[in-house]
């Protein structure tokens, strides 16, 4: 072949090796453990995964799978992006112990509000949990809104009414506070709520007004106990968006770059402002139950509550210490990121 028709073959090689990596259409395999009218599949990953269709034209799809449809466990949802069997997915940071580090947002009392929280919690993971994250392309960390306690046969009003109680706590830190106050913990999996409130093998539990629905909570219980919301909230739970690492690294550059645009920091206050969001039509189902008593926990009580768990601070310093981390130092920043972004 001659030196020009193998330059112009080269060429047009090359273009139309440019035009398929442009024309590529990817489709992701979204997974998470909720159903699918949850605030989680439609309003939060939907609504990312429109924005990825925008900002693509339409290179990038989702399916989206709720309630475990591709198989496994919730606590296998990490490893099932780490690993590739999904591309995405959006799921519990307890369910990772080696995500431990996260999990000072989760220490009683430290978030402000769902935005802000979440926004710090993503500063946070990339000072602190970077080597967490190599295996996987992180997309997002953030919370739910202010969680409150919900019981079948006695309002909470203080410390002393949960004693003798048998609660679901949704975090190990919410454990911790329930044994302390003379109450027992039950931890489960939240889809596993509403059959333990109708059985009695559990008294009351511990969960945001915006799941609760969903859950029956307001049919299956008569008191709903809520923190004062000027004050701290009494917990929050924080959740992790995962990326599969090589499928992340297979797109070409410009998929990438829209895969950049509509993740970290920002993508973290949306998901937990929407989330938190969901709180306000979740109170109103609750209003509008005839069986429901609503009472707020006051902020000289929340004071007491605050005083008699502050040692659960000092055991996680101690803890993260031990494993050879500056707990002191990431209990803190914590800490001050979320005032940072807290208006």
């Amino acid at each position: 072949m001659k030196p020009f028709f193998k330059q112009t073959a080269l060429a047009i090689g090359l273009v139309c090796a440019s035009w398929s990596a442009q024309a590529q259409v990817v489709t992701l395999k979204v997974h998470h453990f909720l159903g699918p009218q949850s605030i989680q599949h439609i309003g939060m990953l939907g609504e990312w995964c429109k924005n990825l269709a925008r900002d693509s034209k339409d290179r990038i799809k989702c399916d989206i799978f709720p309630a475990m449809q591709l198989g496994g466990t919730p606590p296998q949802l990490f490893e099932q992006a780490r690993d590739g069997v999904i591309d995405v997915a959006w799921t519990l940071q307890a369910y990772t112990p080696k995500l431990a580090k996260l999990e000072v947002f989760e220490l009683l009392f430290m978030m402000t509000n769902a935005e802000a929280t979440s926004r710090a919690a993503w500063d946070y993971a990339q000072k602190y949990a970077q080597d967490d994250f190599k295996d996987v392309k992180m997309l997002a960390v953030h919370v739910h809104g202010p969680g409150n306690i919900y019981t079948k046969n006695k309002a909470v009003q203080t410390m002393a009414d949960l004693k003798g109680l048998k609660v679901r706590a949704p975090t190990r830190q919410v454990n911790k506070m329930v044994a302390m106050m003379g109450a027992t913990p039950v931890a489960m999996p939240v889809p596993q709520v509403p059959e333990a409130l109708s059985k009695g093998v559990i008294d009351g539990a511990v969960i945001p007004y915006e799941v609760a629905p969903g859950l029956k909570v307001n049919e299956l219980t008569n008191f709903t106990a809520e923190t004062d919301r000027s004050y701290n909230a009494l917990y929050t739970t924080v959740f992790v968006v995962p990326m599969n690492k090589a499928k992340y690294d297979s797109l070409p550059a410009d998929l990438k770059a829209v895969i950049d645009k509509n993740s970290g920091r920002e993508l973290s206050a949306f998901l937990g402002k929407t989330q938190a969001g969901a709180d306000v039509p979740g109170k109103k189902v609750f209003e509008a139950s005839a069986n429901q008593k609503i009472s707020i926990i006051p902020k000289v009580e929340l004071e007491k509550w605050k005083k008699a768990t502050d040692s659960l601070d000092d055991a996680w310093v101690t803890e993260m210490t031990g494993k050879g981390f500056d707990g002191k130092g990431m209990l803190q920043s914590a800490a001050d990121l979320i005032k940072q972004y807290t208006k």
